[in-house]
This record gives structure tokens, sequence and C-alpha cells, in this order.
């Protein structure tokens, strides 16, 4: 799309995480994370008038920009990591990836003078993820080492640091860039009017999406059984001395756990966690383990591993009940008569979610689902979810789907039944039927515009200087100041 060019040239190639060894990822000026080929290709050089790169140069300083240096291996490294990931290094320029980079520096910079705070877990909580996938990469830490010509494991840890803290602290400042600017309805008017009719975005097909879940019932036996296991588990861990990380490893139902102990680390009090596992955390002292306590995933006992600040080293057991065969077939049985009152026009498929659905998330909404990529209620057909898809895929508007069987994200069976609610045909932007979406292309091009001020103004402000090699990039931004 033509008219948002602009913010193109502002996506933010993060290859100084060059060290990562996976997904390359942009984040554009407003800090929103994106992964696409199409963003790799357009950075912040207008015009390439530097070769790409073909072969690694003598090591040298590329640029300078405030306390930061930028070294030509820096951006032989972004290159080599380009290929490795498979992209098509021939059409990135020098001059793209050094201006990236100095951007990124600049953002650093001042995050550092504006006292940007980023705390020190959270990179060293990156480091242990990025560490984790590269070992189950290659197979050892000496081997990722090795592939990284350091010398020990300490050494790329440190430079690992170095990198993420820049990229960290570079999100920050932007965030706090734009944070605070909102357009009003007369902006979003005129944004969309100034668009030429022939250069208008289109919008692919779409569809809202209802459903009703009916989960079998857990008996109180079963509930009571649960908790006198994980009960037991505790009595072994503080007065036996069992190892907590092994009782997880052994028998905890949380997938994305329980192969490392049980373990989460860096837990704030505003992490995307229910809400009892955040206040039973926050309860107890370092090594404490708590008595067994119910979310809507199952029941949990919990220890404390680490208390750093306002943030925790957890690790925790899960549980989930059993669930009879008969609960199951009976549950089944509920939701198939709810189908036949719909069918039957006895009730609308949102009286039913409200009265009968046992997902609280969507029971008082009808049933609503809503896309938690853009926080509205419709979904792009061509990037649902390929489960949800399928059961989709051929349902007129407001036909109910047989019933199917789900599991949720800890392996419980459930039953669902889902509905369209409404059907949007591929269609060229239309002012009243996209308002919301148009707003959101209105307010980026706003704050990329707040982007392009702050960063003029803050080159003019900073010590910028840059190698003769690139005298001759044209940048979009003045970082040669001729002017």
């Amino acid at each position: 799309m033509k008219f948002i060019s602009k913010a193109i040239v502002f996506t933010a190639l993060i290859v100084g995480s060059s060290l990562t060894a996976q997904n390359v990822v942009t984040v554009d000026s407003t800090g929103v994370v994106q992964e696409s080929e199409t963003e790799m290709k357009t950075v912040s050089a207008k015009k390439d008038s530097v070769k790409a790169f073909k072969r690694f140069k003598a090591e040298g300083v590329s640029a300078v920009v405030g306390e930061y240096v930028i070294l030509d291996s820096d951006i032989d490294k972004s290159y080599l990591e380009l290929k490795q990931q498979g992209f098509p290094v021939d059409e990135i320029s020098r001059c793209q990836l050094i201006g990236k980079l100095m951007e990124d520096k600049l953002y650093a910079h001042h995050a550092k003078i504006d006292s940007v705070f980023v705390a020190d877990a959270e990179i060293n909580q990156m480091i242990d993820q990025q560490m984790e996938y590269m070992v189950s990469e290659l197979g050892s830490e000496e081997k990722v080492v090795a592939y990284y010509k350091k010398e020990n494991m300490a050494q790329l840890r440190s430079e690992l640091f170095e990198v993420n803290k820049t990229t960290r602290l570079a999100s920050e400042m932007q965030r706090t860039i734009v944070e605070e600017v909102e357009v009003t309805p007369e902006e979003v008017r005129e944004f969309f009017y100034s668009i030429p009719e022939d250069e208008r975005p289109v919008f692919g097909s779409e569809v809202e999406v209802a459903q009703i879940v009916i989960k079998p019932e857990i008996t109180e036996e079963a509930r009571q059984e649960t908790i006198d296991r994980l009960r037991q588990m505790r009595i072994d861990v503080v007065e036996n001395g069992a190892s907590f990380a092994t009782k997880a490893v052994l028998y905890s139902k949380d997938p994305g756990s329980a192969g490392k102990g049980g373990l989460y680390k860096g837990i704030k009090k505003n992490a995307p966690l229910a809400k009892e596992f955040i206040e039973t955390a926050f309860t107890l002292q370092e090594g404490e383990v708590s008595e067994p306590f119910e979310t809507e995933f199952g029941f949990h006992i919990l220890m404390v591993d680490k208390i750093r600040g306002q943030e925790l080293d957890v690790r925790h057991v899960l549980l989930i009940p059993d669930v009879s065969q008969t609960t199951i077939d009976a549950a089944r049985s509920e939701i198939e008569d709810i189908r036949k009152k719909i069918e039957s026009g006895e009730l609308s498929f949102a009286e039913a979610a409200r009265q009968y659905s046992d997902e609280d998330e969507t029971r008082n909404n009808g049933g609503q689902l809503v896309n938690p990529t853009t926080g509205d209620t419709r979904f792009e057909l061509t990037k649902m979810d390929p489960a949800l898809s399928a059961q989709i895929y051929n349902l007129k508007a407001n036909e109910v789907s047989k019933v199917y069987t789900d599991e949720g994200r800890t392996g419980r069976k459930m039953f669902k039944l889902l509905t369209v609610t409404r059907k949007y045909k591929e269609h060229t932007a239309d002012y009243s039927e996209d308002y919301e979406r148009i707003k959101e292309l209105a307010l980026k091009e706003k704050q990329v515009r707040a982007i392009e001020k702050w960063q003029n103004k803050k080159i003019g402000d900073t010590y910028v200087n840059v190698n003769e090699d690139y005298q001759t990039c044209e940048f979009s931004s003045n970082w040669l100041k001729n002017n």
C-alpha cells in the first residue's frame, strides 16, 4: 500500500541481535513485533548506493552514535545471520544495514539519557531462552560456544547481554515516543480521504465467530483425589527433602514447564498467568511450598525458587483431575441437546452461550470470539488457527456446526459448537464499515511522523560520525548532517 510507505521505511530489522540464530524478527517504530520477508527489504535507507555484501571487510569502525560504536564486523555478522536464515542478502545493502544499526544505537543512547529502565533480570531471561533454543538445535553448550567462535560460555553470554540490552532499550525508547500519540475522528477522516481511491487498502475475506463450550464435569471425588496427591508431594518435599523439580518432571501436566522441573523465571505481578497462580506466588517466601490451589487449568502446588526484587523464579506442579467416561458422555449429550434447541429456534446461539457455555471469557458476550492478534472480533480466513478454520470454513452465516471434540491447553477434553455470526468478503476499504481498521492505519502513520520528528531532532543533538565508506549512502534520516 503506497500510502503507508513511510511506515514501512521505519520497520526495524533487529539484525543487531545476530547472535540469537533464531527467526530474524522485525520491530516497527511503534514496538510491534512482526516477521515478514517483505519488511526485511525496506529499512532506513532510501537508496542503495553501496553494493550488497560479498566478502568480509577488515575490522574497523563504521559509525559512532553517542556512546555506541558500530564495527564493520557488526554489519558482516548481520549479513551472515540473514544468509543463514535463507533471506536473499543480495537485495539488502550495507547502507540499509548500517542505517538500521544507527537507528537502534540512537534509541538506546537516548533511552539511557532519559532513564528508560530495562531490568537486567529480563535480559538474562531472554538469554536463557536463546541458549535453550540453541542447545536444543546444536546439542550442547560447547557446540553453541564453538558455533559462535567464542572462548567460553561466559564470553558468549556477555556479548548476548549487550546485544539484547541495546535492542530492548531501543524498543522501550520507541514505545515511549509513541505511547501518548492519539488520533481524533477528524484526523481519521482526513487520513482516509487523502488516499487516492485506486490506492486504498484491500481487506481480505473475514469472519466473526462465536462458540459454546461444554466441559465434562469433574466429580468431587476426583477433585479430592488430585488435592490429596499434591499434598503428599508437598510433604515429600518439605518434610522428606524430596526434589520439587523432580516431582514436576515426573508428574506435572503443564507442557510448558514440566521438562524444566516446573520452572517459570522472572514472574511479575502483571504476568499473563492465572490470577490465583500470581496471588499464591507473591505470598510465599523463598523456598516455601504452597498448599494445593485451583486455577482454570487444574490444581497446583508452587514453590518460590528465588526472589529478585519485584520478580520471582517459581516452580509448580499441575495436576488435572481424571474425568470419567460417564461425565464425558453426559457432557456430549448436553451439547447435542443445546444444538437441537438452537436449530429448532427455541434459543438463539447467543442466548444458549450465555445460558450454558462453560467458557468464562466468551459466555457473557454470547460466545463471541476475540482475535488475540488484533483485539477485535474479525478473523481473516487465511490467517486463522488452522484447527478453527477447518471447523467454520464451509459454514454459512448463522449456521451451527456439528458438535466436535477439542482439547484445552492442558489436554482436558471438551465439546464445542461454532457459528459464523458475520462474513465479510474481500473488499476495498470502506470508511464506515472499516472505521476501526482505518483508525489503526491513521494512528500508525501519526506514530511514524512522531518517530520521524524525534529522530531528526535527536540526530542533531547527538554526536554522530559515519565512516567515509558510507558517506555516499542516501539515508532517509540526516545521519550525515548535510543540512
